[in-house]
């Protein structure tokens, strides 16, 4: 089962650095971010999408006020209510 799950961040939110047994893949809705994912530091703005791999670490920091789109796969149950 898949879960998609709307991520709001304010301008220099900082989530540090995770991993996940499972792919993740997003999209920017709105904003800019400062994505690193393993050594590798991007920028991702409105309209671009990435996926983090399995057991891949990766953090994100907001350059700005941002809204994403996650699909997570399987649904990770502490996002549900």
């Amino acid at each position: 089962m898949t879960l998609l799950a709307e991520i709001r961040l304010e301008k220099a939110a900082l989530l540090l650095k995770h991993k996940y047994p499972h792919v993740q893949t997003g999209y920017l809705v709105s904003g800019r971010i400062n994505l690193t994912i393993d050594d590798t530091t991007c920028q991702v703005a409105h309209g671009d999408s990435r996926c983090s791999h399995s057991n891949v670490e990766h953090l994100a920091v907001a350059q700005e006020d941002s809204i994403a789109v996650e699909a997570l796969s399987p649904r990770r149950e502490y996002y549900i209510p």
